[in-house]
């Protein structure tokens, strides 16, 4: 994109647009996780950004699709990431590699759009919001269906006829699930504490699949 593309007035109402939407996310965050996703009307989300409900309703459907926006991104990140893995790891590796690098490089552009720490808080906030965890819960499935295809692109496989990518992301889905909520009831609400987190879940997926369990958790990881 030149130099023009971007400082043209067309540039220039696209991250106006960009600014917006933005604001209204941030704005919406901030409510939800203070004053409840239930008590927040979208009329007091357009209010702090000084725009109308109309010009909410131009950028988002409704408060659902603003808590969630950055998980959106986050998850198209992910997905990003994991399509530049090298062809020579394998499906688990290429997934556990692909999340954890994700949560080392989105933090620029989760910062874009808010603070880390805002975007960590709306994590508990959606976590503990039943109508938001319906509807995240259903991206996931959505974002799992999405994966399912990249890896069985990666491996050459007909996912509707070999169960076999559908159950290794199911399998690294669930773990990466378990993983957040972990992360929700600590006292270290932090990315690195999430990434930690993950990596530790996902280094235990194999293990208790495959190995007794009868030593006691001690034996957790050997």
């Amino acid at each position: 994109m030149t130099v023009e593309q971007t400082t043209g007035p067309s540039g220039l109402r696209e991250r106006k647009k960009q600014l917006t939407r933005h604001a209204l996310v941030r704005a919406a965050l901030e409510l939800f996780t203070t004053r409840g996703y239930e008590r927040t009307t979208v009329d007091e989300i357009a209010e702090a950004v000084e725009v109308s409900q109309r010009t909410f309703f131009r950028y988002f459907a409704g408060k659902e699709d603003a808590a969630l926006a950055v998980q959106q991104v986050v998850a198209a990140h992910f997905t990003a990431t994991l399509r530049e893995r090298p062809p020579a790891e394998s499906p688990f590796e290429a997934m556990r590699n692909a999340l954890l690098i994700s949560w080392e490089t989105i933090g620029d552009t989760i910062e874009e759009i808010v603070p880390i720490e805002l975007h960590m808080r709306s994590y508990l906030m959606i976590e503990s919001t039943p109508a938001l965890l319906a509807v995240h819960l259903r991206r996931a499935l959505e974002l799992e269906d999405e994966v399912t295809e990249i890896i069985a692109g990666r491996e050459g496989l007909d996912a509707g006829t070999d169960p076999r990518p559908r159950v290794a992301v199911a399998a690294f889905g669930g773990v990466t699930r378990v993983a957040g909520r972990q992360w929700g009831l600590g006292g270290d609400w932090s990315v690195p504490a999430l990434r930690r987190q993950l990596a530790d879940h996902l280094d235990q997926l194999g293990p208790a699949l495959t190995r007794e369990w009868r030593g006691g958790a001690g034996d957790a990881g050997r």
